[in-house]
């Protein structure tokens, strides 16, 4: 599976396209704070760069009303990474004292497959943003996410084919008192996910993270040595969501996490697009539905090849 589809909304507002060149800006909305702003280029033959159509946006609306701001694609993504958009965003962030969600890098497949997206070190832009609540990055390839302190971020985002090993200890170094939602795809070896199970133990801990509510550590090739690392992690005591979903889970690591510490208190237990026997799906449903767990056990399109020495591939929901 790829990304078919933009974002529809950010921070709880519908998404709406600021129009391209092309397009008209004297029939905007007159709300600027009611809509989830994406502002886009073209990947390919560009007839604008992102900082332009950035700019034509910064004229056309009353930035300061601005609560929520997606990025869409930027000029050859797929080989120029996100820099010239960071720093276009921090330099008018005066111009945005409401802007309270961010999203960098909303692309689909026909514009730029997820493990093509070239990103950068997006930290700034949460020094840059003191007052953002949320922020999501889609895009592993470059991205750098060194440990950071941020008092006001209730909910991360990070979505690729494969997230790097350093991204995932910076973000789990980073203290983030205020988050309630995390939301990490891990990826794959083969598109620059190369991070191990001990590198999640800082989040896993919990020590830094004191109101997160809903964990979720997904589309990963390992998510069978992350289920077991979960089975055990402190942090899972206070969860009100965990979801595992979209990796390589088999028997081997449902097993694991059901023999670990009690679930039965989480509100939801997220498993979709798995590899589980018929009968683990089973004792999973018998074990936490009864105690009012919501289970998503959907195999959506976890297929599996088999090669003919007995070889079997399996594969996360999304790697290209």
């Amino acid at each position: 599976m790829t990304i078919g589809d933009h974002l529809h909304a950010l921070y709880r507002l519908p998404a709406y396209t600021f129009p391209g060149p092309d397009g008209r800006t004297d029939d905007l909305p007159p709300d600027p704070d009611a809509f989830a702003w994406r502002i886009s280029s073209d990947v390919y033959d560009a007839e604008e760069d992102w900082t332009e159509a950035f700019a034509r946006f910064c004229a056309a609306v009353d930035t300061t009303r601005v609560r929520a701001v997606i990025v869409g694609a930027w000029q050859e993504a797929y080989d120029t990474d996100s820099s010239a958009v960071v720093e276009a965003l921090l330099a008018a962030r005066d111009r945005f004292p409401a802007l309270r969600a961010l999203f960098l890098g909303d692309m689909v497949m026909e514009e730029c497959e997820i493990s093509w997206i070239h990103q950068t070190d997006v930290t700034p832009l949460l020094a840059g943003f003191p007052d953002l609540e949320e922020f999501g990055v889609r895009g592993g390839s470059g991205l750098r996410f060194p440990a950071v302190r941020h008092t006001g971020l209730r909910r991360l985002t990070v979505e690729t084919g494969g997230l790097p090993a350093q991204a995932v200890r910076g973000i789990a170094a980073s203290d983030l008192p205020a988050l309630e939602h995390l939301d990490l795809w891990l990826g794959t070896p083969e598109y620059g996910g190369d991070s191990e199970a001990a590198d999640l133990d800082p989040i896993l801990s919990g020590a830094r993270l004191p109101r997160l509510r809903h964990l979720a550590l997904r589309n990963s090739e390992i998510q069978d040595a992350v289920a077991a690392a979960v089975a055990s992690a402190p942090v899972v005591a206070r969860l009100e969501v965990l979801d595992l979903s979209m990796g390589v889970l088999t028997d081997e690591g449902a097993s694991a996490l059901l023999e670990g510490q009690p679930l039965t208190h989480l509100k939801k237990l997220d498993l979709h697009h798995h590899y589980l026997s018929e009968p683990l799906q089973d004792r999973i449903r018998r074990t936490l539905e009864p105690a009012g767990v919501e289970v998503d056990l959907d195999r959506d399109d976890a297929d599996e090849d088999h090669d003919d020495d007995g070889t079997v591939w399996r594969y996360v929901a999304v790697g290209e």
